[in-house]
């Protein structure tokens, strides 16, 4: 049985928390609580009064506005095509994860795409899609294809944006595994090539589980980022063409203060926070049954 902590020790450990406890509470607890509260009135945001109108803005959200539906659809594609960058990233890392010659330039090269802004990458890609001078459809006139404007594309254009958000984020995947791949134990590895292990079954049985702790951060990061996509869709499209890319946090911003409805906008945060809770919470929960299984 584990000896008990003095009691000394916990005062102590409880006044050294208090501080970050204090400012977690002001700056996320609170604003949490805020945007739940404020989701039941109706408020332009300018004038001291609201008015208690309580769950009609969810009602509106949910029953009479199809652009929020459009919304929901879209960040369910950037969850579903964001998770590969967990799998993009640990492939990258485990490619630049050697001892050859030119390997740290490699890294840097592959490293590059984490360290710039987001909106950056949302004005190189957007270059990158125009049809006028960008260079997919010079790529695409060159074997002879047609041009296309993804942007413009009510159907694609989601998938566009998508695609260029994945450049920074598989980056950060990578750098999390290369961590990851830095602190496993090399003694294991040596073992299990005398045993005969090589290949995926080397790394299905000894280096996956070590990386666990990585991918775990990896899958909750990447979909945070999916859900709260904003930067891009801002920059590239501003929730166009006729609101077909907008996502849930862009929808909100555009509620909140280019419409005047605050409260709308609030219980728009309140529905995207509930869904990132019971994701994650659910994730969380099935990542310790592993460790305690040992699987």
């Amino acid at each position: 049985m584990a000896a008990s902590i003095p009691r000394e020790h916990r005062r102590a450990a409880f006044w050294f928390l208090l501080p970050a406890l204090i400012m977690f509470t002001v700056y996320v607890i609170y604003p949490i609580l805020q945007s739940f509260w404020i989701s039941f009135h109706e408020w332009d945001g300018l004038t001291d009064t609201m008015e208690w109108v309580g769950l009609r803005n969810y009602e509106d959200l949910i029953f009479y506005d199809f652009e929020f539906w459009t919304a929901i659809l879209n960040n369910l594609w950037w969850l579903i095509f964001y998770l590969l960058a967990p799998l993009f990233g640990l492939l990258m890392a485990l490619f630049l994860n050697q001892t050859v010659p030119g390997i740290r330039i490699a890294k840097s090269l592959f490293f590059f795409p984490f360290v710039i802004s987001q909106v950056v990458v949302g004005l190189v890609f957007s270059w990158f899609y125009d049809p006028s001078f960008g260079l997919l459809n010079e790529v695409l006139g060159f074997f002879g294809l047609p041009g296309i404007s993804l942007l413009s594309s009510e159907r694609w254009v989601t998938f566009a944006i998508i695609f260029a958000g994945l450049w920074p984020q598989t980056a950060y995947c990578m750098i999390l595994y290369l961590t990851g791949l830095n602190n496993i134990n090399p003694e294991q590895i040596e073992a299990a090539r005398i045993d005969g292990a090589k290949g995926f079954t080397l790394y299905w049985n000894v280096i996956r589980p070590q990386l666990a702790p990585a991918t775990f951060l990896a899958i909750v990061v990447t979909v945070i980022g999916a859900l709260r996509s904003f930067d891009l869709v801002s920059i590239m499209t501003n929730g166009g063409p006729f609101g077909s890319s907008t996502v849930l946090a862009f929808k909100m911003y555009e509620e909140a203060i280019f419409n005047f409805r605050v409260g709308y906008g609030a219980s728009i945060a309140v529905v995207l926070f509930l869904i990132m809770a019971v994701y994650i919470a659910y994730f969380l929960t099935r990542m310790l049954q592993q460790e305690r299984s040992g699987g």
